[in-house]
């Protein structure tokens, strides 16, 4: 398959798996019902990118530090050590995950509106970058996302058009369909679904690598 449309499916994939039930889906969802969704849609995904870019910067950064033998046992390593921490996080994580995140997130949005001293849409969409650009750092999406671009089998272009068109989706299904979405996530099939993708990118990278 061609480097940039594997990179591109992989990372789509991978990222759509990873946000949807996540505290920054339920932001999004929140704060689209306490302000005009467009622009809530526009702060979210701008910090989504951004978080983006820094996370590719790192995975590229190491593929730029180390030889160029090591990286796919690098990548298959990391892809077959996420894919199993996540399976494992799915088995300790309780029924209600889902609803966990909602209110931390509803937490996290009424402290903000409080802060909050206008509703005009640069003032929605800046309390939108910076809760998401916060709450993405360090999470499961944004390791997913260095992981991937420690390895050589992908592109820079098709890494970054996937993960956006991934962040894209589901911060309009959040924004546009959120609360129905919401009520039906299962947070650990989404975790085992993204478990076991980690582990089919792993067990390939590690082909690669022998090959």
């Amino acid at each position: 398959m061609d480097p940039g449309l594997a990179a591109l499916g992989s990372s789509f994939s991978a990222i759509t798996l990873a946000e949807l039930g996540d505290k920054t889906f339920f932001m999004a969802l929140i704060l689209a019902a306490r302000h005009r969704p467009r622009w809530v849609f526009v702060g979210s995904f701008a910090a989504l990118a951004a978080v983006t870019l820094l996370s590719l910067a790192v995975g590229y950064g190491l593929r730029e530090l180390l030889p160029a033998a090591l990286l796919p046992w690098l990548a298959g390593l990391l892809f077959l050590g996420f894919g199993v921490k996540l399976l494992l996080d799915a088995q300790a994580l309780p029924a209600d995950a889902a609803q966990e995140e909602a209110e931390e997130a509803e937490e996290a949005v009424i402290a903000a509106d409080r802060q909050l001293r206008s509703s005009q849409p640069p003032a929605v969409i800046w309390e939108a970058f910076t809760l998401v650009f916060i709450a993405e750092l360090g999470d499961r999406t944004q390791l997913a996302t260095v992981f991937l671009a420690t390895s050589p089998a992908f592109t820079f272009a098709g890494l970054l058009v996937g993960t956006l068109l991934g962040h894209a989706l589901v911060t309009a299904l959040a924004v546009g369909a959120g609360k129905w979405i919401g009520r039906r996530v299962d947070e650990r099939l989404l975790y085992r679904l993204s478990g076991g993708l980690f582990l089919l990118f792993g067990l390939a990278a590690i082909s690669q690598a022998l090959g």
